[in-house]
């Protein structure tokens, strides 16, 4: 695997490749790489001749008050985990390769409407961060497939509505969660959890999987069934931002004519935050 630090570099390793007529993808993390990140670069290899991981802890997304300075950074292991996973390439740019002008003088990339409310609400200004930095990304490498996690699904739909509007020609793949055998999703974040936070955290996806049920079984969204998940997840000690039912496409509150829905939540539990979601379907009636 070829590791390089600079725009100039990485933009002649791909067209090197697109010299020998490889399809490229590429794969954007923030380092501190789980079995998640990896599974990113196996969707990518299946998609792609010639795999690129970014890692670069982007400061334009992350608010105030929120873990920049602590956010964990594993280099070296990163760098082993993609060899293992047979990644081709690897930017690791600093700050200055991303934002030469500094980031007060830089251009934003703003979603509307998708990027509004659930973390866009908890979280102002981090999407429009995310997605400039994507953008970038997009255009130094120009890859014919991006790979994203789904666990992170608002990104991915602010991602999509982004190229889609901007008429950008990769192609935006989603691979599917990654869980602990417990039903963690995985995450960065998740080291940030003690003991007793651990074993209290897969309420979450216990809930999701409650909602999802409750949908299937009723065809519909139960308002009930919505209260009793949240109360059970305030109860169990988090400090629930939301736990929402929306439209899996657009993210609009979901309707009683929505049959494709994602169930969203989002809650902190000590100093850590959490984040997932759960797709269903609603069957059509006998």
């Amino acid at each position: 695997m070829l590791t390089v630090d600079t725009v100039g570099a990485l933009r002649a390793l791909v067209t090197r490749a697109r010299g020998e007529n490889k399809k490229v993808a590429l794969v954007p993390t923030m380092g501190n790489l789980h079995d998640g990140h990896i599974a990113l670069i196996h969707c990518a290899k299946q998609r792609a001749d010639f795999v690129v991981a970014s890692i670069f802890v982007n400061p334009l997304q992350f608010g105030a008050n929120e873990d920049l300075a602590n956010y964990p950074r594993t280099p070296d292991a990163d760098r082993e985990r993609l060899v293992n996973a047979g990644c081709d390439a690897l930017f690791a740019p600093g700050v200055e390769q991303i934002y030469p002008d500094g980031m007060l003088n830089q251009t934003i990339v703003s979603v509307p409407k998708v990027s509004e409310g659930l973390c866009g609400a908890a979280r102002p200004g981090h999407f429009d961060g995310m997605a400039t930095v994507v953008m970038k990304l997009l255009n130094i490498v120009q890859p014919d497939v991006a790979v994203f996690g789904e666990k992170d699904y608002q990104q991915l739909a602010v991602i999509r509505s982004m190229v889609r509007d901007l008429n950008v020609l990769t192609d935006i793949v989603a691979a599917p969660t990654i869980r602990a055998s417990d039903g963690l999703a995985l995450s960065s974040r998740n080291g940030y959890l003690n003991a007793q936070e651990r074993t209290v955290a897969p309420l979450l996806y216990e809930c999701l999987k409650q909602m999802a049920a409750s949908i299937q079984d009723e065809r519909q969204v139960e308002e009930r069934q919505v209260h009793e998940c949240r109360q059970r997840i305030t109860v169990a000690g988090f400090q629930l931002e939301y736990f929402e039912v929306r439209n899996a496409q657009d993210l609009k509150p979901a309707t009683s004519h929505d049959t494709h829905l994602v169930i969203l939540v989002a809650a902190r539990i000590g100093k850590t935050r959490l984040i997932d979601n759960l797709t269903v379907d609603i069957r059509p009636g006998d």
